[in-house]
């Protein structure tokens, strides 16, 4: 299992954990802050899925003003992991 817990910049989390199997499949997935809901329907989303892919899919995401998001951060760690 690949394990990250990656510190994001740009957003209102603070900190995404996620965990990656041999297979490139999202097993565990927590944002800590941002906005609840919609985080943990991110995760729900998520998990399960290649990790590849779901970096393909939320790269590149902005929130309000911002450069970027909760998602697009998720895309930057995948990235860092290697996906």
């Amino acid at each position: 299992m690949n394990h990250l817990d990656y510190t994001t910049c740009g957003t209102c989390s603070r900190l995404i954990s996620i965990d990656v199997d041999a297979d490139g499949i999202i097993r565990n997935l927590a944002f800590d802050g941002g906005c609840n809901g919609n985080l943990k329907g991110i995760c729900a989303l998520c998990i399960g899925k290649k990790a590849s892919d779901v970096k393909q899919t939320l790269k590149g995401i902005t929130c309000g003003g911002k450069m970027t998001s909760c998602p697009d951060q998720l895309a930057t760690a995948l990235g860092e992991m290697g996906y």
